[in-house]
């Protein structure tokens, strides 16, 4: 009876909840999708569609090839520096002939680039030398709109979270040696996770802007004397005078001329 009676009562509230549920999650707002909308693509086809503004997976979440996918479609003419075999190989680098990477998985650096060092072969020596560092987040204060709201106030108004300082390091050291002791130094927090699939550190974090923090596409990258190497951090042995940047990516790089390809 009680149903019968008072069926319509409660039908009709739930139709109208379900409706703006469904109006709010096909407006790209609803959390997780973050405004994009990309198809995973096949493993034969680039997405064709028109990206919106902003990466985000169907459950907020981009695979890898989507994230790669996405990037490329985004860098459209931007190619990044092409690898040279013959050079690497001379150069140290063990490339597995059929798929031309080392077994990190790292492909051929351009030349006149160095090659990556494997942390656990090199012997750090007391022997000082100097270089330069800075750490940026500049690029969100373009897409402030996409940033984590709870994240607004640790953006500095001028993009910069270490300006270029001259730092000391030790012959043999690594950028990721430098990163972490300079972090402590100045008090600036740091996060990072041991990636052996890579041999090198993975930085998720810096002053408590994350990875996914200003998009699926968003993340830290390094640079040396203005190249963005294809390689982690622990890797890149520096020389004397190097100059190291840190920057925040909103989209693999391509916005901090740093797309490195997939």
């Amino acid at each position: 009876m009680f149903w019968k009676k008072h069926k319509w009562k409660i039908i009709v509230p739930v139709c109208l909840l379900a409706l703006l549920a469904f109006a709010f999650w096909y407006g790209g707002d609803a959390p997780g999708l973050q405004g994009w909308k990309v198809a995973k693509p096949s493993a034969t086809e680039v997405p064709g569609s028109e990206l919106d503004e902003r990466p985000g997976g169907a459950e907020g979440v981009l695979s890898v090839e989507e994230k790669l996918a996405a990037a490329a479609q985004l860098a459209g003419d931007v190619q990044a520096e092409a690898g040279d075999a013959d050079y690497s190989a001379a150069h140290g680098m063990q490339l597995d002939p059929e798929t031309g990477k080392d077994r990190y998985g790292t492909s051929a650096v351009p030349e006149g680039k160095p090659v990556p060092v494997e942390p656990e072969d090199v012997e750090i020596s007391d022997v000082e030398h100097s270089c330069t560092m800075s750490i940026s987040c500049a690029t969100i204060l373009d897409n402030m709109g996409w940033l984590d709201p709870e994240k607004t106030e640790l953006v500095p108004s001028d993009g910069w979270i270490l300006k270029p300082i001259e730092v000391t390091f030790y012959e043999g050291e690594s950028v990721f040696n430098v990163l972490l002791r300079t972090c402590k130094q100045q008090g600036i927090h740091m996060e990072f996770v041991n990636t052996p699939m890579y041999n090198s550190a993975y930085i998720e974090g810096i002053h408590n802007l994350y990875e996914f923090d200003c998009g699926q596409l968003s993340g830290w990258i390094y640079k040396v004397n203005g190249w963005s190497p294809n390689y982690g951090c622990s890797r890149y042995a520096l020389q004397d005078g190097d100059v190291i940047e840190w920057v925040y990516t909103c989209n693999l790089g391509i916005d901090v001329d740093a797309y490195v390809g997939g």
